[in-house]
């Protein structure tokens, strides 16, 4: 099965996700495909690229795929992850990356959504971040994709109750760019990415790189550093990123012990 959909026209690329039985889940093999897909249209100079669901899909992408989580005592989402390295690669293309949303997205699903430069979405769109209700820990990089799109207040209450975020509130505190009507949503996205890709791209890269330096200039001391590793390796050595796990599998309700 292909999961990913990649075409390219005009200048503009995009990208879809083709996973809808299984929610669009970022298993290995669509990160794999994904990462492909974004060196392709580097080779193609694309000038824009746009990420997508299938039309009609209620899940923009479920996130990480659960059953390809590690055994406790393993880091879930290391350096090195493929969706890590993903984030990067989207981070790091010469072109703006947008975000075309309908649907739900979860958990590493908005990792992926906010690492794009630009986020358009429907009304049926909503954001939710789980890890809490997994037992899943979370990286610092995760940690600064939501700090960079919502006050740390806002972030708590996402993390804390894991509960979604719709998308009237969602455009109301500036998580999406722009909430446009399901049924102008391709037109809108389409027209933006066509007024992108006929301004200068390499005025347009070297922006996007200023940018970004300049989103990523926070000060951490060694300390700080060491600590937020330690609170990692604390969760992911737990009971409850066991417990979290196998519940989610077994789909039935976790029971969490703290430890």
């Amino acid at each position: 099965m292909t999961y990913i959909i990649k075409q390219l026209a005009d200048q503009i690329g995009i990208i879809t996700m083709n996973n809808d039985p299984r929610r669009n889940s970022l298993s290995l093999e669509m990160l794999r495909e994904f990462s492909l897909a974004f060196d392709e249209l580097a080779d193609q100079h694309a000038r824009v690229v746009i990420i997508r669901s299938n039309p009609g899909a209620q899940v923009w992408s479920a996130g990480l795929d659960i059953s390809e989580l590690p055994e406790p005592g393993k880091d879930p989402l290391p350096y090195n992850h493929p969706l890590e390295q993903l984030m990067r690669k989207i981070e790091d293309f010469p072109a703006p990356v947008i975000a075309m949303i309908e649907g739900t997205v979860w958990g590493g699903g908005c990792d992926l959504a906010f690492t794009c430069d630009i986020l358009i979405g429907s009304p049926q769109c909503s954001f939710a971040i789980t890890p809490a209700k997994i037992g899943v820990p979370y990286n610092a990089t995760g940690l600064v994709h939501f700090l960079n799109f919502v006050e740390m207040n806002i972030a708590k209450e996402m993390f804390f109750t894991a509960n979604p975020i719709n998308s009237e509130r969602a455009d109301n505190l500036g998580i999406i760019n722009h909430l446009v009507p399901l049924d102008q949503l391709e037109t809108f996205t389409m027209k933006m990415a066509r007024e992108i890709s006929f301004n200068s791209p390499l005025a347009i890269s070297v922006i996007k790189e200023q940018l970004n330096l300049l989103g990523k200039a926070r000060p951490m001391n060694p300390f700080v550093f060491e600590q937020i590793a330690e609170l990692r390796r604390k969760a992911y050595n737990s009971h409850d990123f066991l417990e979290g796990k196998n519940s989610f599998l077994e789909k039935r309700h976790p029971v969490f012990k703290g430890e």
